[in-house]
């Protein structure tokens, strides 16, 4: 679709409370038509590749927090167009304040009727990137509410770098709500979304997210970038390693994080 790639434009304001906070909330970033046409095909995608077939009840805490379906862009083509849109890079780049950003990898996160909560994490923890220059953009398919798993934001947080070496965990949710409350962040979530409308925030921002207390599937993309320039790290835990060999496809640590699954935007 040709909207899907008309380049929005913030004002410097937008990208100083970005900066600031370390999330942003923007509204019909992805109009109705295009939400229309492309979250069917994500859907399908979904359905055919995510490996979780556990009961809930079976499943620990970050298996219960979503389904988790990754880089739908490398089997679907027509996913491939949503998620290299220039539309949602741009405003990746321009809230950062870089130039160029690189594609890192997409993920749907769909949040089952009775899922539970996300505890508070950095999403930075498992990415082997030289840069702070990152972000996530966290989408809606559908209209959501806050009992439906809204994602909420420690504001200013990033700015104090990796908190914990921790993984999505309850330990994670123990050490870090007791840091949140410690420094005295404002903590932000939407009342609602509509389908369409968009968060981002920064790789090292402090996030969460409740359970899923109605009836209805949280239906979310996320897109992750990173700006260009960035080189591989070395990794400071496994998850970063399976990283490096997975999404940056074995590349030494000091090369330029530029591998065919990282294209420019």
């Amino acid at each position: 679709m040709k909207t899907i790639n008309q380049l929005p434009t913030i004002d410097a304001k937008q990208t100083a409370d970005f900066q600031q906070n370390g999330y942003a909330l923007t509204i019909n970033l992805a109009t109705t038509e295009e939400i229309n046409h492309y979250r069917p095909l994500i859907l399908n995608a979904v359905k055919k590749l995510n490996p979780e077939v556990r009961k809930m009840e079976d499943r620990d805490t970050y298996g219960k927090a979503f389904l988790q379906t990754m880089n739908l862009w490398e089997t679907d083509a027509q996913v491939k167009e949503f998620t290299l849109a220039k539309k949602f890079a741009s405003m990746a780049a321009q809230l950062m304040g870089v130039e160029r950003v690189r594609l890192y990898h997409d993920q749907a996160l769909f949040k089952e009727p009775g899922g539970g909560f996300t505890p508070w994490h950095q999403d930075q923890y498992y990415w082997p990137l030289s840069t702070s220059n990152t972000i996530t953009m966290w989408m809606p398919l559908i209209d959501i509410t806050k009992d439906m798993g809204m994602l909420t934001f420690a504001g200013g947080s990033h700015k104090d770098g990796l908190v914990k070496n921790l993984e999505i965990s309850d330990e994670s949710e123990k050490e870090l709500d007791e840091y949140v409350t410690r420094k005295r962040y404002p903590v932000f979530m939407p009342d609602q979304m509509k389908a369409g409308d968009a968060t981002f925030h920064a790789g090292l921002t402090l996030h969460k997210a409740p359970g899923n207390s109605s009836n209805t599937m949280r239906e979310v993309m996320t897109i992750i970038y990173y700006a260009d320039g960035a080189k591989v790290s070395e990794p400071l835990n496994e998850w970063q390693e399976k990283d490096r060999q997975r999404w940056l496809q074995g590349l030494d640590v000091g090369n330029l994080a530029d591998s065919l699954l990282n294209p420019l935007l």
